[in-house]
């Protein structure tokens, strides 16, 4: 019962703070929306235009990155939290099975010494594929995120590079 409810104030957590994330990212929208329209509003000519509009260009990808490198770090710890409570949860069961199987050896007419080796070594296999598998796991998230850190900064350079072309563009034609 405890860990339903860790699991499920983590789950709370994690979208109270999606949402405010959101709340967030909107309101920086709609500001920065009004800035650009006075900003486009007060444009004398095109090569203001084009000035003005490869500025913008940047500043709005790095606010992208910015919310998505947020709403993955907000993914990123519920998921953690929730691995540590179900890995917690899972220790606790296999120490009570692990209790009811010496009960039941203690217990058990003699001659049945087989049949509780065999079911502590399925228990045993059981608990080593578990942990085969969620080391694996630990290791695709590190993967992954090792990927989307190189592809966010490979981004972010590529855009810089060509916020940067296109100024130049534009100050070559203005002189």
């Amino acid at each position: 019962m405890d860990a339903a409810i860790a699991l499920s104030q983590t789950w709370f957590d994690a979208a109270e703070r999606f949402m405010g994330l959101n709340l967030a990212a909107a309101k920086a929208t709609m500001e920065e929306s009004v800035e650009r329209t006075q900003a486009m509003l007060s444009v004398r000519d095109v090569q203001e235009l084009l000035a003005l509009s490869g500025g913008m260009t940047q500043p709005s990808l790095e606010k992208a990155v910015s919310y998505s490198r947020n709403a993955y770090s907000i993914a990123n710890g519920a998921s953690t939290e929730v691995s540590r409570i179900v890995e917690a949860t899972i220790a606790e069961n296999n120490k009570q099975v692990a209790q009811l199987i010496d009960f039941a050896a203690k217990n058990s007419p003699a001659g049945s010494e087989p049949a509780v080796s065999m079911l502590k070594s399925a228990v045993a296999a059981a608990n080593t594929a578990y942990d085969t598998f969620a080391r694996a796991t630990r290791q695709a998230v590190e993967m992954a995120e090792s990927n989307v850190s190189t592809a966010t900064s490979v981004t972010m350079k590529a855009a810089s590079a060509a916020n940067d072309s296109v100024k130049g563009s534009v100050k070559r034609k203005a002189a």
